[in-house]
């Protein structure tokens, strides 16, 4: 060869390292890196032939991709047991004659590809062709391949550690996913009977489609807790989940509440977002959605089309970027017939539609839901294993619930308060059902002193006799002088019986005159 058409090859060579390199800088499959390797050395060494293995650390072949080589299945397998194996290992550039991988060919050259002292693979070229025939692989020959192997294994080092950091991922997000999915339990979504669990399945499926939903059942069967794990599930899960009740918020605040307001427009307002904007990048939950005027449904409608909202004063249009569950415990379809609820708007809201049974239609499931909600609570309250009696269960099995799931938790929540041990007996929840039925308000922070005032004005109306205020209350009397003690009420709760007589004495009559 000429020296300046040597010179002309060398400079290709060092052009194709340099391309090789700046081609293998970014994340790269480890197939990708292969293929690269050996389509490189094969092309610039006009080779006939050529193979490239990726390996693992305990050797086994791990990728396999060969231009011109005989395709044979245990060609790769049989490089481990090779001797030229051997002479890669230790850093070399092996140099085969007759025949490798059991493929005859006149001269085969192996290089390794070493990073950090660990072989990432080999690539082999086979048979150096010229115009006169085959030539002899020279110096550079191995030079040149030693280097295209060189720059190949740190690149498929860094394709494996990117592929662990996918796989971590993956899984990463498969346990996130179990944790949304167990959110249903968490949630209150607990429940076994099968008209239930085809709208918890339902609703699992069309999660990851960013559709409207609308949610319909009586009030307490829990649309807010399947809206919410329709968020947890979805793709939008780590945005904001919103609620509005649009039946809480008076007529003339719902507009800005749900779409926003521009400084000015009243004395003393200050510009604010609405729900909408609070929303995006996640999931919008408008409960009671019969409640809009129709003014409201319009502006509603046009937001839903059109995925921008106009503040209450504003001229500028906001691109919002959200997903709609919408709720609602009324007839629809009769408020259509009415001429109350926009036909297109309802369409646009139910692309999906889930029902909720009533808790009377699944009354299999109070066992389920009440041992759930006592434990919850439990929890919350930081007594960790509180469990529900058998009788105290019996009893809500006789209850009727018109509140639905709702009242069921509420009740629960308020007789777990109660409990003086780790169970909820029979007359924590006779109290607290007692407390509701007086028309007391049972909330976390006056739960105590509902159920007090309960077993005070019960006390009250037997004249201070404790055995007939406890069977009033449907408890035994040590359970009120318990109660009692703790309240620190036993002097308001004193008997008024008459005293009896001491034993032997007869009243004496008035002789008549």
């Amino acid at each position: 060869m000429r020296a300046g058409a040597r010179e002309g090859w060398r400079r290709a060579r060092l052009e194709t390292v340099l391309d090789l390199s700046l081609a293998l800088a970014g994340p790269r499959q480890e197939g990708e890196v292969v293929e690269e390797l050996v389509q490189r050395a094969v092309g610039l060494l006009d080779a006939r032939a050529g193979i490239a293995v990726s390996l693992l650390p305990s050797l086994v072949p791990a990728t396999v991709v060969a231009v011109g080589w005989p395709t044979e299945p245990g060609a790769a397998a049989r490089l481990v047991a090779s001797a030229a194996l051997q002479q890669v290992r230790a850093g070399e550039v092996a140099r085969v004659a007759g025949s490798f991988l059991g493929v005859p060919f006149a001269e085969v050259l192996a290089a390794p590809c070493l990073w950090r002292e660990e072989l990432m693979g080999v690539v082999a070229v086979a048979d150096k062709e010229a115009r006169e025939g085959l030539a002899r692989f020279d110096d550079e020959d191995v030079t040149f391949l030693r280097s295209l192997a060189l720059l190949a294994a740190p690149a498929i080092a860094s394709s494996r550690l990117l592929e662990e950091a996918e796989r971590r991922q993956l899984l990463l997000e498969e346990e996130n996913r179990a944790l949304r999915l167990g959110a249903g339990e968490e949630a209150g979504l607990v429940g076994q009977a099968p008209s239930f669990r085809r709208v918890v399945e339902l609703a699992r499926r069309v999660a990851a489609a960013d559709v409207t939903v609308l949610v319909r059942g009586e009030s307490g069967t829990g649309k807010e807790r399947l809206a919410r794990l329709l968020h947890a599930l979805s793709p939008r899960h780590a945005g904001p989940f919103v609620p509005l009740n649009c039946a809480a918020v008076p007529e003339t605040l719902l507009e800005a509440e749900l779409f926003g307001i521009e400084r000015g427009v009243a004395t003393g307002v200050s510009a604010r977002p609405g729900k909408f904007e609070l929303a995006g990048g996640g999931t919008l939950f408008l409960d009671e959605i019969g409640d809009l005027t129709p003014a409201l449904q319009a502006k509603l409608l046009r937001v839903v089309q059109e995925r921008e909202v106009e503040r209450v004063g504003g001229r500028q249009r906001i691109t919002v970027d959200v997903r709609l569950v919408t709720a609602t415990n009324r007839d629809l379809e009769a408020m259509l017939a009415e001429g109350e609820f926009r036909e297109d708007l309802y369409y646009r809201l139910r692309v999906v539609e889930l029902t909720l049974p009533p808790l009377r239609e699944r009354r299999e499931d109070i066992p389920l839901l009440a041992q759930h909600f006592v434990r919850l609570h439990g929890r919350r309250m930081g007594r960790e294993g509180l469990s529900l009696a058998r009788p105290a269960l019996e009893l809500l099995l006789r209850h009727d619930f018109p509140g639905n799931v709702r009242e069921l938790e509420n009740l629960l929540e308020a007789a777990a308060a109660l409990a003086s041990s780790d169970r909820v007996e029979l007359e924590d929840v006779r109290l607290a059902m007692g407390a509701r039925r007086a028309g007391t308000a049972v909330l976390a922070g006056t739960l105590d002193e509902a159920v007090r005032a309960h077993v005070l004005r019960a006390v009250e109306r037997s004249d201070g006799n404790r055995v007939a205020a406890a069977r009033a209350l449907g408890i035994d009397r040590t359970t009120l002088y318990r109660m009692l003690v703790r309240w620190n009420a036993t002097d308001d709760a004193k008997r008024t019986t008459p005293a009896r007589r001491a034993p032997g004495r007869r009243s004496r009559r008035r002789a008549r005159p």
